[in-house]
């Protein structure tokens, strides 16, 4: 009789184990999932912003004739984003690129024309639009990641994340260029 409740005992152990070892994978598998979500959230608004810069460029061109190396320089840094093979390829080129962008703005003050131009104020106000919701994006992903990476950091969660490979993610951060407020009037 004590040998059946021993035995008892070991499996209903047993079966304990084995189902928090399933309700953390599928854990893993959630925070997984939602920081994807989170990265494809950020991919959409990007492509939006990589459409809407040749348009801008093409403006500013017209009128901008002497400022070849800044729109070189917004064209070059689209290129690297749209082909970034890793998130951390996409967001050292979007770092790069929103710097050129910046930079086009700034360009703008010198030629009257181009910014009372309606494309270039309708395009300017879309960027606006766009940069807001990438930085909600980008606010959205970074919470999915924090979850994530402080689920896999704690115990004993952290032991199934190693046993299933899962790493932790890295944050889409903003560069000190992008934390700098620019000095440009409209």
């Amino acid at each position: 009789m004590g040998g059946i409740i021993v035995g008892s005992i070991i499996g209903i152990l047993v079966l304990i184990l084995i189902i928090t070892i399933i309700v953390m994978y599928n854990n893993l598998i959630k925070y997984s999932v939602r920081v994807d979500n989170g990265w494809s959230q950020i991919d959409v608004q990007m492509k939006q912003r990589y459409d809407l810069i040749p348009n801008l460029v093409e403006t500013v061109k017209a009128y901008a004739v002497h400022e070849k190396n800044t729109l070189n320089e917004v064209t070059k840094w689209r290129a690297a984003a749209i082909n970034a093979k890793t998130p951390e390829e996409m967001i050292r080129s979007n770092q790069k690129l929103s710097g050129a962008i910046a930079n086009i703005f700034a360009t703008a003050e010198n030629y009257p024309d181009l910014k009372a131009n309606h494309n270039f104020l309708d395009l300017q106000r879309q960027l606006k639009d766009l940069e807001e919701k990438i930085a909600f994006a980008r606010q959205f992903y970074n919470d999915t990641v924090m979850k994530y990476n402080e689920y896999i950091r704690r115990f004993p969660s952290n032991i199934i994340a190693n046993i299933f490979h899962y790493r932790e993610r890295q944050y889409f951060e903003m560069t000190e260029e992008e934390k700098a407020v620019p000095k440009v009037q409209f």
